[in-house]
């Protein structure tokens, strides 16, 4: 099993809430491994996770700041730890949460111990797609128009005028 520490900054609650159901990694917070460690500079912070006893793969964030500081990305390089972070979240918890646990099953299969990685999550707002521009492309699979499409696939308009929740029988 992986083992992954959380920064200061990530939402330890929202983790420890979901605990049972992350079986790909550990994940524990630095201030669970060693109170020590939340007044250590980010550099620092991975060196020590480095040199731990417990054997540590790396550090979750989402200071995507680490990623323009010099000193940690040496480190980072040479201790050859992972650092995973929720690079798009800002301080929004629930968005940091997700992107690491939605990618935290790929992360730990693609690990390479001898190698350092950077996992950098982002997730960008998707525009909004209209239900006829789905119609066309299944219709286009079909090699038909989409209103033969929906001709065919369609509810009929008495479909439409009844209410299912009114004219369904108890079962």
């Amino acid at each position: 099993m992986k083992r992954f520490a959380l920064d200061q900054n990530f939402p330890v609650p929202i983790v420890d809430a979901l605990r049972e159901y992350i079986v790909e990694a550990q994940l524990v917070s630095v201030r669970e491994i060693d109170e020590r460690l939340m007044e250590m500079d980010d550099w620092e912070l991975l060196l020590a996770l480095h040199h731990h006893p417990d054997g540590w793969d790396g550090l979750i964030t989402n200071d995507a700041a680490i990623l323009k500081l010099p000193r940690e990305m040496c480190v980072l390089h040479r201790t050859r730890l992972k650092l995973v972070i929720a690079e798009a979240a800002g301080h929004d918890p629930l968005i940091a949460t997700g992107l690491v646990l939605a990618n935290l099953s790929q992360i730990c299969n693609r690990l390479d111990a001898d190698k350092p990685q950077i996992w950098a999550l982002k997730v960008g707002a998707k525009n909004p797609e209209s239900p006829m521009s789905v119609i066309t492309r299944l219709a286009k699979r079909q090699d038909q128009n989409p209103n033969q499409f929906m001709k065919e696939h369609g509810p009929s308009d008495a479909d439409m005028g009844g209410n299912p929740l009114r004219d369904a029988r108890h079962r």
